[in-house]
């Protein structure tokens, strides 16, 4: 299997953000890890350190809190070409306070913390390519607490909808219900008004 195979959506990402050197590429291609997943397996728990920021190359990956009221709460939701992984422990170095799981089953690249700072200091193009990939996941991690607060119920299904109709698709009712902030049959009662 070649690069452009085992590592798609970390080099789509790269690439499409910045020109990599056939060096690059072949350190990238030697670097990273690639991880297959069983849909609902657990790939971080609550408590451990997150040493990996994954790319999804097939499936869909969620992380999740868990509250004693209120059970499992989705946090994020990410498919194909998107970054999944617990930010704040990658970053900080601390213990996660949300678990990761694949919602289906789940082909991923990954880069460790370690490996990802030497990709930095070898081919520091890529740095650029870094820090528009994790604005692009904080946006998105934005845009969701902006809907949590500020808009109802109907409002976050369709702008869900409309914004990542394959979340809608795919994602399991209970993930997607605790993802918009509502109850399922609330869910339930949305999609089919819709």
């Amino acid at each position: 299997m070649d690069h452009l195979n085992r590592h798609t959506s970390l080099l789509v990402a790269i690439q499409s953000r910045c020109t990599l050197q056939e060096a690059a590429i072949g350190w990238i291609d030697k670097n990273m890890v690639m991880f297959q997943f069983k849909k609902n397996e657990t790939i971080l728990q609550a408590g451990k350190m997150c040493n990996y920021l994954y790319f999804v190359n097939e499936g869909m990956l969620g992380g999740h809190h868990f509250n004693e009221q209120k059970g499992s709460i989705c946090n994020w939701i990410s498919t194909e070409g998107e970054l999944g992984t617990s930010y704040y422990s990658f970053i900080s170095r601390n213990p996660s306070n949300e678990a990761i799981e694949s919602l289906e089953a789940s082909v991923v690249t990954a880069i460790s913390y370690q490996k990802l700072n030497e990709l930095y200091c070898l081919f520091p193009e890529t740095e650029r390519a870094g820090r528009l990939i994790l604005e692009e996941y904080y946006v998105r991690l934005e845009e969701r607490l902006m809907a949590l607060q500020f808009r109802s119920a109907r409002e976050r299904y369709e702008l869900l909808a409309t914004t990542r109709p394959e979340i809608i698709r795919r994602a399991p009712l209970g993930k997607i219900a605790t993802y918009l902030g509502m109850k399922q049959e609330t869910l339930s009662r949305l999609r089919a008004a819709r």
